[in-house]
């Protein structure tokens, strides 16, 4: 072989040895439409188009999201970045924005309840679902703005993260519209639109209004990509793809029906 030759086979037995970055996404193995473990959530499908933009590998490592998710998975690094997080949480460096979503009224299309708000006094009299939190049933800002209201003996609370043995455990404040339990529900955008678009009943969404309720309950928040307080190069390089396939993002979110607001 010739020199030249052999040198440039050399060169490139090299390049091929070089291995292929791995970028680790943090997600829930059963928390439909953003994540499950098969990969049918928005979540995993922004995660793969980041892995992808970015030419790394992607993984994941699965964590139920309950009290202590970010403590146990990007602060323990066990992942590089959570694909759905609130913007501006302190715990972890938060990307731009990649959407703006808005608590939502979901009622049964055939019932005349369109054009509700917090303020409105039909609230008191119709049986009222709405979202809860954590082991201690910590409550989301439409239950204490309606609290506040004194719409309180008619509320039935449905756990965010429910059943693991069943899939899909957010779908049953939803569910519940459908069955009748309740008249109306208070769930948070992507689910309401989500599990709404796969109802067999015809359901109404509307936006929870006022969206700032009494001044300190917001009903509209902010989502980016969470990851390590100090990788700041993967928090740029994040940012970058999110600027660059924002068109793409935009018919993800379509796709699963997420509500999609702007900010005020």
């Amino acid at each position: 072989m010739r020199p030249l030759a052999a040198f440039a086979a050399l060169l490139l037995g090299s390049c091929s040895l070089v291995p292929q970055p791995t970028l680790i996404a943090c997600a829930d193995p059963n928390n439909l439409p953003f994540s499950n473990q098969v990969g049918e959530g928005f979540e995993n499908k922004l995660a793969e188009l980041i892995a992808s933009d970015l030419h790394a590998k992607l993984v994941y490592i699965w964590w139920a999201q309950r009290r202590g998710y970010v403590r146990n998975t990007l602060n323990d690094r066990k992942c590089d970045f959570w694909p759905g997080i609130a913007s501006n949480v302190e715990m972890v460096a938060t990307s731009r924005p990649y959407y703006r979503s808005t608590y939502m009224f979901v009622t049964r299309r055939e019932a005349n309840l369109a054009g509700l708000t917090l303020d409105d006094p039909r609230l008191k009299s119709l049986k009222i679902g709405v979202q809860l939190v954590g082991d201690d049933a910590s409550n989301t800002p439409p239950a204490h703005a309606l609290a506040v209201r004194g719409v309180v003996g008619n509320v039935r609370g449905y756990m965010l993260y429910g059943d693991y043995a069943a899939p899909d455990p957010p779908s049953q404040v939803v569910q519940a519209v459908e069955r009748g339990e309740v008249d109306v529900a208070l769930v948070w955008g992507p689910l309401a639109g989500y599990f709404a678009a796969r109802s067999p009943v015809p359901l109404r969404l509307e936006p929870v209004t006022p969206w700032l309720a009494d001044q300190q309950w917001p009903m509209q928040f902010d989502v980016s990509v969470g990851v390590q307080k100090d990788n700041r190069k993967l928090l740029k390089d994040i940012d970058r793809v999110l600027v660059r396939r924002s068109r793409d993002i935009r018919k993800l979110l379509a796709a699963y029906h997420v509500p999609v607001v702007q900010g005020d």
